[in-house]
């Protein structure tokens, strides 16, 4: 018995050991896919990405409402944050650099003097693993894991991250973004970047939990409607403006103003901003982020 206790608070050393240093096995890049009723959502790994959503209009016609690739290879090229999970830190970190109990941190920036999204090498840019696939049932789901390492992009303390996309019925897609902290405190602000255009990713120009409507979306022409609740503080609300011939599924061109995202997340810059809600998570407390998108038909 003491041989088998020893052995396993070994194994445990090594995985805590991988984590805060960084290294980690290589998982393979796909494509995922979960249906109930009549919606149907596909994934990839790479990034924790939403690909594609495809609902019906009001005249029963399915269609994809989401930009995105047709390859692999063009999400991993990819500069927009297309459909992807991004963090550690979403939106933008001033100077990139904060101070945390006493120590300065100083960030890798990738947008001027500021971290935008992560860095350069943000959780959008990241293999994430499969933890589970569940195609069947009530709610079919997808988890997605990462483990960030103590000090990726600059950020201190290891950080245990998971994604988990559900469909429910009444078409309903829930996003439920968690991160624990594993040995320091750290930031962490989460948000799902994906860019909606109701009408469909090619129709061009658009110009029990506690949560509360962020927004809803109307597309007069398909008469699709999209509902989203969160619980978080705040929702940053993109028009695309800097998409720019960017070449999309099926070879269409993506323009500015061709679809909007509808980041929820705390505010932008919490780290230096004493006044504002703290994003900072505690060793072994856990981060908690809900986003709920439901669709309907508007006649």
């Amino acid at each position: 018995m003491a041989k088998v206790s020893l052995l396993l608070f070994s194994l445990f050393i090594i995985v805590a050991s991988a984590i805060i240093n960084g290294s980690e096995a290589v998982e393979k890049v796909g494509i995922y896919e979960l249906k109930k009723g009549d919606l149907s959502v596909k994934f990839t790994n790479w990034g924790a990405t939403i690909v594609s959503v495809f609902l019906p209009d009001k005249y029963g016609k399915m269609g994809d409402i989401v930009l995105g690739y047709d390859s692999i290879n063009d999400y991993k090229n990819d500069t927009s944050y297309i459909g992807s999970v991004v963090g550690r830190v979403a939106n933008r970190i001033g100077g990139a650099q904060f101070t945390l109990n006493g120590v300065h941190y100083k960030l890798i920036p990738n947008e001027g003097k500021n971290m935008l999204h992560g860095g350069p090498v943000g959780f959008s840019d990241v293999v994430w693993k499969v933890n589970k696939y569940k195609k069947d049932g009530y709610a079919p789901s997808i988890v997605f894991a990462y483990d960030s390492y103590d000090g990726e992009e600059g950020f201190p303390g290891a950080l245990r991250v998971t994604v988990t996309y559900t469909l429910y019925p009444g078409n309903r897609l829930t996003v439920r973004m968690k991160a624990k902290a594993l040995n320091k405190a750290t930031p962490v602000n989460l948000a799902q970047h994906t860019y909606w255009n109701l009408g469909n990713h090619n129709s061009g120009d658009i110009l029990s939990e506690q949560l509360k409507k962020a927004a809803v979306v109307k597309d007069k022409k398909s008469g699709r409607v999209m509902e989203l609740f969160t619980n978080q503080a705040g929702v940053q609300f993109y028009t695309a403006n800097f998409l720019k011939d960017v070449r999309g599924k099926g070879g269409y061109v993506y323009e500015s103003h061709g679809a909007l995202c509808l980041e929820t997340q705390a505010f932008p810059d919490s780290v230096n901003h004493p006044n504002f809600p703290s994003v900072i998570v505690y060793p072994g407390k856990e981060y908690k982020h809900v986003m709920v998108f439901k669709f309907s038909i508007s006649s």
